[in-house]
């Protein structure tokens, strides 16, 4: 009995267990179908707002500048070469490198012997000529007077056969005489002839007699002009360069010598993008006179001139490009021919531009800009000019607004930003404030921290600022608070 009892105690246990895991399997799967026929949560979301940096679009007056690379040029230069050859006989004392000349000053005396020879023997030629011409006219007048007497002897013999014939026609004369006058009107007429080609030759033989006295009168032109070309003067006030004459050297005709510069007209040749080059023209086509600003910088000394485009190169040379452009300087001081210059162009002002870093313009020439809800929206403009990390572009319908000055892949359109203005930076923290520490407060302290478990560094640091006369009073408050804890 006990044994059967103890059985039925069992059993019903395990059955009031049974019910209970049942109960508690049930509540478990209710609470599983509830939770999954639930909504599912949703958390607000917050949106990211950029901090970008921004530039306020205000129409201006800018004058557009384009920086170029140049070389200085003398307006005048002319190469010294000696017309005829000889020996040196005499130099100016400033025939060397960089040797001051002004003008019609004597640089070079050559030997003029074999000139002075030549001009000589051409003078006596002169004389030659001269009296060879004399001769002819005194022949010509010959011949004339000759050719007169012949011609009238002429007239005389054809009266005789007049004669002749009215003596034969009343029948007193014959018909012998009137023949012997036609022989004699004949033989005269052939004498005019024979005086007639004789007043030619004369007339020729003066005709080459002026002809050689023309080219004896060249040719002496010629040998007084080589004499006076024996001496070599300066054209105009200026500087030699690649001198190479001396006393006693041997100059041949057409040697250059040295090189003459005009250091007071000074040019600078730069080159120009075709674009570039499109900006700087008029309403015509023509080239404008736009002023420049020429800079030298030498070991840190920069050397400043300014100057205005005068004329643009007539051809462009093989393998080049754009446009070569000359502009005449105003001042050259410290400037000198082959300087290598950077060249600062000024075009004409443009009205109602802006002037903005090249990062806020994209690649569809779009801005950024922001709207009253700090949200971005896309403008359309367009580059007028770039000039350095900075463009030009038109105002127009955004004057007064706010565009993005650095553009990146970050923003776009639609995205809410936080403007940064410029000069409206991070505020600098205000300096700590400073405490006097007497002697005891300054030994507690420093107690404390040696005997503390701060890293080294740390103990290091804050002794170094305690032993000052000054201790910021953060940090003594902060050690004291430790103390008391």
């Amino acid at each position: 009995m006990k044994f059967l009892r103890r059985t039925l105690v069992g059993i019903f246990l395990l059955g009031i267990t049974l019910a209970w895991l049942a109960m508690a399997g049930n509540t478990v799967r209710g609470a599983v179908q509830a939770r999954m026929n639930e909504e599912p949560r949703s958390f607000p979301q917050r949106e990211r707002v950029f901090a970008v940096n921004v530039v306020t679009l205000e129409p201006q007056i800018i004058s557009p500048e384009v920086t170029v690379f140049g070389e200085i040029e003398s307006g005048r230069t002319v190469e010294v070469r000696s017309a005829v050859g000889g020996t040196i006989l005499e130099t100016a004392p400033e025939l060397v490198e960089g040797g001051v000349v002004s003008a019609d000053q004597l640089l070079v005396k050559i030997d003029p012997a074999t000139a002075m020879t030549q001009l000589d023997r051409l003078e006596v030629d002169l004389q030659d000529a001269q009296a060879e011409l004399r001769d002819a006219e005194r022949s010509l007048t010959l011949a004339q007077d000759e050719l007169a007497a012949a011609q009238q002897q002429g007239e005389l013999r054809g009266q005789a056969l007049l004669r002749a014939q009215d003596l034969l026609d009343r029948g007193v004369g014959t018909a012998a005489a009137v023949e012997s006058a036609e022989l004699a009107v004949a033989a005269a007429e052939a004498t005019v002839l024979s005086r007639r080609q004789s007043l030619a030759s004369a007339e020729a033989r003066k005709d080459l007699a002026n002809t050689r006295l023309s080219r004896t009168q060249i040719s002496l032109a010629e040998a007084q002009r080589d004499l006076d070309e024996t001496e070599i003067y300066a054209l105009f006030d200026g500087v030699l360069a690649d001198v190479t004459a001396a006393n006693g050297g041997r100059l041949s005709p057409n040697e250059r010598f040295a090189t003459l510069l005009d250091p007071s007209e000074l040019e600078v040749a730069f080159r120009v993008s075709t674009s570039q080059y499109a900006q700087l023209l008029n309403d015509e086509g023509r080239l404008i006179d736009a002023p420049i600003e020429v800079e030298l910088d030498v070991s840190g000394l920069n050397q400043t001139a300014s100057g205005t485009i005068i004329r643009e190169s007539a051809a462009v040379a093989d393998g080049q490009t754009g446009r070569l452009l000359f502009a005449k300087l105003d001042d050259t001081t410290g400037l000198r021919p082959g300087d290598f210059v950077t060249v600062k162009i000024n075009r004409p002002e443009l009205n109602g531009v802006a002037l903005v870093p090249s990062s806020a313009v994209g690649t569809d020439n779009t801005v950024l800009v922001v709207n009253e809800e700090n949200r971005l929206e896309l403008a359309e403009t367009r580059v007028l000019h770039r000039q350095g990390d900075d463009v030009l572009i038109p105002v127009g319908a955004l004057a007064g607004r706010d565009i993005v000055a650095e553009r990146s892949p970050l923003v776009g359109a639609g995205i809410g930003v936080r403007p940064i203005r410029p000069g409206q930076g991070i505020e600098e923290p205000e300096p700590p404030q400073m405490v006097a520490l007497d002697a005891e407060r300054r030994a507690k302290l420093l107690a404390f921290v040696e005997n503390s478990r701060m890293p080294d560094p740390v103990k290091t640091r804050l002794v170094a600022q305690l032993e000052q006369d000054e201790v910021p009073s953060d940090v003594v408050e902060r050690i004291e608070g430790r103390m008391g804890s």
